[in-house]
């Protein structure tokens, strides 16, 4: 059994287009997104149509919830930028949309083959907010995993890739479909990497399980050409993340 888990997509439909065709390549039998379909990037409608075709659950990010709950960005974020692109996003979004983002769940739990289990999140099991990174100390980790256990836990957010063994159990960051980050960055501009990451969870029929991030090369040209006449606020930022 194979299963694909993408984050942190942001409207960027070139770089969710050439993760979908390689997991189908990688022969997935699933794929589940961790949330942060839309904001931030160009296409947002586009992205989350393909989202809600081809996946099969869906996790609230916290970027989701900002298109639901305008006031919650402000305790996230004072960026003009960040909240004009929220906006821009929003402004794009029909009520046909949100119905589809409000059906996503805060976590899931997927069972595996061989009694193996796969536990769902976006930043940690109680917050879309907070950072789980390869670097939290063991005992922080515990308290942000509240009392969660399964074979593999997964979430995303922070947009850096990790694979980390914590108590026998698999931590999984896919890393970010849209925007990898070069480095963790903590609220910083960050610098992005010109692919998209994603990740493939493998389970035998006994309830082995292997973890492996993927990286997928992005074709620069769509995402330029997704961005010219959008009058995007990311415009600029954007533009200069991706050669021409």
């Amino acid at each position: 059994m194979r299963v694909a888990l993408i984050s942190d997509l942001h409207g960027n439909e070139a770089a969710l287009r050439a993760v979908l065709a390689d997991a189908e390549r990688r022969g997935s039998d699933r794929i589940y997104c961790l949330g942060d379909v839309c904001t931030l990037g160009p296409r947002p409608r586009e992205v989350l149509a393909l989202v809600r075709e081809h996946c099969h659950g869906w996790i609230l990010g916290n970027h989701d919830e900002f298109l639901l709950d305008s006031h919650l960005l402000q305790t996230y974020t004072e960026a003009p930028v960040v909240m004009q692109s929220v906006e821009w996003c929003a402004e794009r979004m029909t009520e046909h949309d949100l119905d589809f983002i409000r059906a996503f769940r805060a976590e899931q739990r997927v069972e595996l083959d061989g009694g193996a289990a796969l536990q769902l999140f976006h930043g940690t099991p109680t917050s879309h907010m907070t950072n789980l990174l390869a670097t939290t100390p063991p005992g922080e980790l515990d308290a942000m995993l509240a009392g969660r256990t399964a074979t593999v836990l997964a979430g995303g957010h922070t947009h850096v890739a990790m694979v980390r063994q914590h108590k026998g159990m698999l931590l999984v960051n896919p890393g970010s479909c849209g925007a990898p980050f070069r480095e963790f960055v903590g609220g910083l501009a960050p610098t992005l990497m010109p692919y998209a990451e994603y990740a493939l969870v493998e389970c035998s029929p006994t309830g082995l399980v292997n973890a492996t991030v993927c990286r997928v090369a992005v074709d620069a040209r769509q995402v330029h050409r997704a961005l010219q006449g959008s009058n995007h606020p990311l415009f600029q930022a954007l533009s200069t993340q991706y050669d021409q």
